[in-house]
Parts: structure tokens; C-alpha cells; sequence
């Protein structure tokens, strides 16, 4: 199963998403489906926050994983943008959820720093 964090503020602005594991086993129907459209949308997601938002998150992509959290002190424009591109990441990735709920789980915690990591050790994709 893959799993979505939905980092929020306490404002409920969005901070950014993880993404972790993979949708089953290659003998579940619908397994390579899901897992492909999971990772379209969160790379296409990170893509859009550089190329359309203006914003240059701190990501991190492994194996079966990716994390995005957007930097601290955006202007009200570029976090306005950003949201946006976020929204619509997460909508696409609930609307997989839907057909597909054995394969994908979403859900949300509330951002705090101290969830941070070192972003001079993130990857980029």
C-alpha cells in the first residue's frame, strides 16, 4: 500500500505531502496503474511548484519514496500559487483513492518544524 502525509499548518495551509511504499504486490490488479499515476502526480506536483508556482521546495526521492515540504516564508503570492498546485495534487491522489482504497491511504498531519530535515540533504528528482 502506498501512503500519503498531507503536512498542514496549523492555519490549514498545506506545507507539503510525503509518499511512502508502493501500491501491493506486481499480482494485485491495478498495482502498476496505481503506483505509476501516484508517481506522475507528485513529480508533476514538485515540477509545477518550480516551473509554475515559483517555488523551490525541499524534496527528497527515494525508492518508493518522496517527500516535498514547501520553504518557510513565502510571500502571500507565491504561497497562494503554491497551494493551488498542491490542491490539485492531492485532489488527483484522492481521486485515485477512491477507486483504488485497498491500494492507497491518505491521510493528514498537522506540520510542525521540528518535523523538518537537514534540506541540504534532500535529493532532487
Amino acid at each position: 500500500m502506498t501512503t500519503i502525509t498531507v503536512y498542514k499548518r496549523q492555519n490549514g495551509a498545506i506545507a507539503g505531502f510525503e509518499a511512502s511504499g508502493h501500491a501491493g504486490a506486481a499480482r494485485i490488479r491495478g498495482y502498476d496503474l496505481v503506483c505509476c499515476a501516484v508517481s506522475a502526480l507528485t513529480q508533476t506536483g514538485v515540477n509545477a511548484l518550480i516551473a509554475v508556482a515559483g517555488v523551490e521546495p525541499a524534496v527528497r526521492v527515494e525508492d518508493g519514496y518522496l517527500r516535498c515540504i514547501l520553504p518557510q516564508g513565502l510571500d502571500e503570492a507565491a504561497a497562494a500559487r503554491a497551494d493551488i498546485v498542491l490542491r490539485t495534487v492531492i485532489q488527483g491522489l484522492t481521486d485515485i483513492q477512491n477507486i483504488y482504497p485497498k491500494l492507497l491511504r491518505i491521510q493528514q498531519k498537522e506540520w510542525r518544524q521540528a518535523d523538518a530535515y537537514d534540506e541540504s540533504s534532500a535529493l532532487r528528482s
